[in-house]
């Protein structure tokens, strides 16, 4: 019997947990790229001359390609060169990505016969703005490549293990990574002098180059237990599957009534999170009545209190399940939280109560991608689970790519005239995100009553006996 039972690599504690450290690094530094002048709107309108309506255009342009379906591509290309060729390349797309909106804000740009070109047409874009936001779309091109990517490592290391424990852990990294660029990013705009948004961008962009080695180290550990998988002779993963991945599973996903419930639960709720994040800083300045680096202070807890609970909540699930049951109480308070910040605060500004609004949304961020990305895998079949990730980041993208450019134009809307960053009314783009909340409550309720009828086990924990898993723990106790 002991010898029928091949012990891989993944069966090992030690090695997946490593493997989870290697992946989760390129996405924390990801993290840190994607909201590095989040904290600087206020700054990026005086230095560079953008309008809130150029940031918005640039906040949303990081999902325009994702749109228009480099997504949908990327979720077949994982699905057939498979997790290292695919993480490898998104960590390279975000570089270079990375690189182009550095030299876009850069003193070496300013006042090129390019930024003349791009600046006569479109006037409501400067043309610092315009190629900026061509490289945050090549960036975001790679970093959603990324998602999907280390979604299906995760489960395809962590299957049968703590796979919700391990996405939550490698989430709370992420959001750590938000909180340290919200953190550091103010600060190091002055590093060298007078404030300039060029230095935590280049601080990031060179974190990316270290996520890309990280991951190329995870590749060889990859290898190894591909090899030994396919010693064993058997189908753990798409990438030594019998059955192969075909074109036609795209259609079949999107035909199902399931997907669109868990995609749209997903584009209604990210699109009132990650464009918040765009824009909570200057809201804060403008409701309060601080300088950037002391409402950056204040928001950058909001990804903590995400990070902190977000191991708990995969390790209930893992035991316990309840993953339906989580998304509505996250729904719940992200309403509580931005109808506080619309109708509260502005007549109550209070620095203590932005503050525990920030905390109770960072709450709610933990309880909803904690319970919705463990939940993909047991609805798909794991040889097109790249293409499922995919196709729900996809949905996803069209409301972060739309969202910040209707915040950025509501903005300009409801403050005619008004030409001072710090003196916005943030009312009705606060309700904005509020009625998304809703929404995503709604279909939240919808996804409860489809795993009470069709019993698809969303509510059921994840980790399963796991004999070779056993085994490994007690050669690891003997040693």
């Amino acid at each position: 019997m002991t010898q029928e039972i091949k012990v891989l690599l993944k069966d090992k504690a030690w090695a997946r947990w490593t493997a989870l450290v290697l992946v989760a690094l390129m996405m924390f530094f990801a993290y840190m790229f994607v909201d590095v002048m989040s904290p600087l709107q206020s700054l990026v309108e005086t230095e560079l001359k953008w309008s809130p309506s150029a940031f918005g255009y640039y906040a949303g342009a990081e999902y325009i390609l994702n749109v228009f379906g480099f997504l949908i591509l990327a979720g077949i290309i994982l699905d057939k060169m498979g997790i290292r060729f695919t993480g490898v390349l998104s960590a390279s797309v975000m570089f270079v990505g990375a690189c182009i909106k550095l030299y876009a804000i850069s003193s070496w740009f300013q006042g090129s016969a390019l930024d003349l070109w791009l600046g006569s047409w479109w006037v409501d874009m400067p043309g610092s703005a315009k190629l900026a936001a061509l490289g945050f779309m090549v960036f975001g091109c790679g970093c959603e490549m990324a998602g999907i990517t280390v979604s299906k490592t995760l489960a395809k290391w962590f299957e049968g293990h703590e796979m919700a424990l391990a996405m939550g852990l490698e989430m709370a990294l992420a959001r750590v990574g938000v909180f340290a660029i919200f953190t550091i990013s103010p600060r190091l705009t002055t590093l060298f002098g007078d404030a300039t948004v060029v230095t935590p961008v280049a601080f990031c962009t060179v974190l990316l180059l270290i996520g890309l080695i990280s991951y190329t180290v995870f590749t060889f550990m990859d290898t190894k237990l591909d090899k030994e998988i396919s010693d064993k002779k058997a189908s753990v993963s798409n990438e030594s599957s019998d059955e192969e991945f075909k074109l036609s599973d795209v259609k079949n996903i999107l035909s199902s009534k399931l997907f669109w419930v868990i995609a749209m639960l997903c584009v209604l709720y990210y699109s009132a999170i990650f464009p918040f994040q765009r824009y909570a800083t200057n809201m804060l300045q403008c409701n309060l009545g601080m300088d950037a680096q002391q409402a950056a202070d204040i928001f950058r807890w909001f990804p903590i209190g995400a990070a902190f609970l977000t191991p708990f909540l995969g390790y209930f699930l893992d035991r316990f399940g309840k993953g339906a049951s989580m998304l509505l109480i996250g729904a719940l308070l992200m309403i509580a939280c931005h109808l506080t910040f619309a109708l509260v605060i502005p007549v109550y500004p209070t620095t203590w109560l932005a503050f525990t609004a920030i905390i109770v949304l960072g709450i709610s961020f933990s309880l909803v991608p904690a319970a919705l990305w463990p939940s993909v895998p047991k609805i798909m079949d794991a040889r097109f689970l790249g293409s499922a990730y995919s196709l729900i980041f996809w949905v996803q993208n069209i409301g972060l790519a739309l969202f910040p450019i209707l915040i950025g134009k509501v903005l300009v809307w409801c403050n005619p005239g008004v030409e001072d960053p710090m003196k916005y009314n943030y009312t009705v783009p606060m309700l904005l995100f509020a009625s998304l909340g809703v929404l995503a409550f709604f279909f939240g309720i919808w996804l409860l009553a489809l795993n009470a009828k069709h019993h698809y086990g969303l509510q059921d924990p994840n980790i399963k006996r796991n004999v070779a898993s056993e085994m490994a723990e007690m050669e690891s106790a003997e040693e």
